[in-house]
């Protein structure tokens, strides 16, 4: 099992530096992967109606995924890069084409596109996209992105997406990796489909409930476990010395990827997330969950 780290994007006030620092310590511990969160925009939750029922708001700083990654390409030499996750909907398709596949050439192979429809009706509407038909356009672009990866002349007449005669020029030299991530059955079904993998999230307590109705919904797609990516985001505030048994309880779940969160715990500066992440090194690496340090 891959284990690897959550960069912890709002609570570190959008610094650059902090940036390199974290991935590069977190390359230099051994750890396999760096996740990333997604967001265009905040938005003021306040006065809304509907109300907007997710985490983050306009005092939560977010950078772009595709850009931080190119960034991070350019500094490190082994580390893996996920999006957890990008919010695709609301994204046109042929630019998330171009952007993931330049990220995948620079890095040499090193990114897993985690995809979700998200929860900001706000930031929909502020990008010009719909909302109410999220999912529906998330499962066209997927087949899209895959046919715009790999095969050299495209034609598409879809809902959401028409092109005539387009090609991607580099193309990857490979199907990126397209894991979905969430924590309703619509979810879980689409990846039993058309995924390559899914993202699971600790924050609502229910992963090993959702690891189950996964596999049965893969055996009725007629897919199995084999080569499918089961990765799961620790919960918030996860003190250090309850790491190693909850990544060793994923192991023996079938689970192939485990990210840390340095997230969660009041944490004021940089050092503090750094310190928190040298800790679980540590105790992964004693374990043998991560390479000796």
């Amino acid at each position: 099992m891959e284990v690897g780290i959550i960069f912890p994007q709002n609570e570190l006030s959008g610094d650059p530096e902090a940036v390199r620092k974290f991935c590069l310590r977190a390359e230099e511990h051994g750890y396999g992967h760096l996740l990333i969160y997604d967001h265009v925009l905040g938005a003021e939750h306040a006065g809304r109606e509907p109300k907007l029922t997710g985490p983050y708001t306009e005092n939560d700083p977010f950078h772009d995924p595709f850009v931080m990654m190119s960034h991070i390409a350019a500094l490190t030499k082994r580390i893996e890069m996920i999006t957890g996750v990008l919010i695709l909907p609301q994204r046109q398709t042929a630019l998330v084409a171009r952007q993931a596949a330049d990220v995948d050439l620079f890095s040499g192979g090193r990114l897993k596109l985690g995809i979700g429809t998200g929860w900001n009706y706000v930031e929909y509407d502020a990008l010009g996209q719909d909302y109410e038909t999220r999912g529906k356009r998330q499962e066209e672009q997927i087949g899209l992105l895959r046919q715009l990866w790999t095969e050299p002349m495209v034609n598409f007449d879809g809902r959401f997406d028409k092109m005539d005669r387009v090609t991607l020029n580099p193309r990857p030299r490979r199907s990126i990796p397209i894991l979905l991530g969430g924590y309703s059955n619509v979810a879980l079904r689409r990846a039993a489909r058309i995924g390559d993998g899914f993202i699971f999230a600790e924050r609502l307590g229910r992963p090993t409930k959702l690891f189950e109705r996964l596999k049965n919904m893969l055996e009725e797609e007629g897919r199995n476990l084999e080569g499918f990516v089961c990765h799961l985001n620790v919960e918030l505030g996860c003190p250090v010395e309850d790491i190693v048994e909850k990544a060793e309880g994923w192991r023996e779940l079938g689970g192939t990827h485990f990210s840390v969160t340095t997230m969660g715990r009041d944490y004021a500066a940089l050092d503090d997330h750094l310190r928190h992440m040298d800790g679980a090194a540590e105790v992964l690496s004693k374990a043998g969950l991560l390479p000796a340090s």
